[in-house]
C-alpha cells in the first residue's frame, strides 16, 4: 500500500530523516514507534507533503495503480485516498461537530459529495447526537473520534494517526483502540498510526517499525515486539 525508500529530511540544515525505508502492507496495522525526537511525526508529514523531502521514493497503491506521492502536492495525496489524523487532533473549535464533519466532502476521494455519509454515524454514533455542538466543547476522546470521522469522510485507502491515544483518559483510550481495530478490520482500512503506549499499541497493531534517530532499526510482527526491543529502544 505505501513503500518508501531511502527517504532523507532536512530541517534548519539538520539531517532528521536517514534513508528510511518504511513498506505498509495493504490491509494491516502498523504502528511507528520510538522515543520522542526521533522523528516519527516528521515521517508521517513528509508521507502527507507537508514537510519536504531531500531524496527517496514514495510509491502509494497496488499494482498498477501504484503512484510516485514523493512530488505531488498534499491535497491531492488526500484525493488519491490518503486521510492523515495529526497529533492534538486539530479540529476546528469553533465550528460544530457537524460543520467539521462538512470539511471533509469537498475533499472525498474520487469526487465531492454535498452530505455527511451515514457510515460515519455507525463508525461514531456518539458524533450524531452531538452534531450541533462545537468541536472544542467536547471531551478529548470525542474530538479524536470527531477527528478520525472526520478523515473518514474522505473515504480513504490508508489512514495515518499520530499518537490518537494521547491526552485521552484511560478509560476512553480502549474505546479508541476498539474504533480502529473496527475500521482495520470490518472496514478493510490500511492504518499507519505513531504510538508510544505500549499496551494501546501492541492492542490494535498488526506491525510494527522502531525509529530511533531518524533510521529504521527494527519492525516485523508485533509479536516479535520483545521486551529486549522495548528496553533498547522504546525506554526513557
Amino acid at each position: 500500500m505505501l513503500a518508501i525508500k531511502g527517504l532523507n529530511q532536512f530541517y534548519s540544515g539538520s539531517h532528521i530523516l536517514w534513508d528510511v525505508d518504511l513498506d505498509v502492507r495493504a490491509g494491516s496495522c502498523t504502528c511507528l514507534m520510538g522515543r520522542n525526537g526521533m522523528g516519527k511525526t516528521t515521517l508521517l508529514k513528509c508521507i502527507m507533503g507537508l514537510l519536504p523531502t531531500a531524496s527517496g521514493a514514495m510509491s502509494y497503491g497496488l499494482g498498477t495503480e501504484s503512484v510516485d506521492i514523493a512530488k505531488i502536492a498534499a491535497d491531492r495525496r488526500a484525493k488519491l485516498g490518503i486521510a492523515y489524523v495529526p497529533q492534538g487532533r486539530e479540529i476546528f473549535s469553533q465550528l460544530t461537530v457537524e460543520e467539521n464533519l462538512r470539511i471533509g466532502c469537498g475533499a472525498r476521494r474520487g469526487a465531492a459529495i454535498k452530505e455527511i455519509p451515514e457510515q460515519i454515524f455507525s463508525w461514531f454514533p456518539v458524533l450524531k447526537k452531538m452534531l450541533r455542538r462545537r468541536g472544542g466543547d467536547l471531551s478529548g476522546g470525542q474530538q479524536q473520534q470527531l477527528a478520525i470521522g472526520r478523515a473518514m469522510v474522505l473515504d480513504p485507502k490508508l489512514l495515518i494517526l499520530d499518537e490518537p491515544a494521547e491526552g485521552i483518559q484511560p478509560n476512553i483510550v480502549h474505546e479508541i483502540g476498539d474504533i480502529i481495530l473496527k475500521l482495520n478490520r470490518e472496514a478493510q482500512l490500511t492504518v499507519l498510526l505513531v504510538e508510544q503506549k505500549l499496551p494501546f499499541a501492541r492492542r490494535v497493531a498488526s506491525e510494527f517499525r522502531i525509529i530511533d534517530k531518524g533510521r529504521i532499526v527494527g519492525g516485523g510482527q508485533i509479536a516479535a515486539l520483545t521486551d529486549d526491543l522495548v528496553h533498547q529502544h522504546l525506554t526513557v
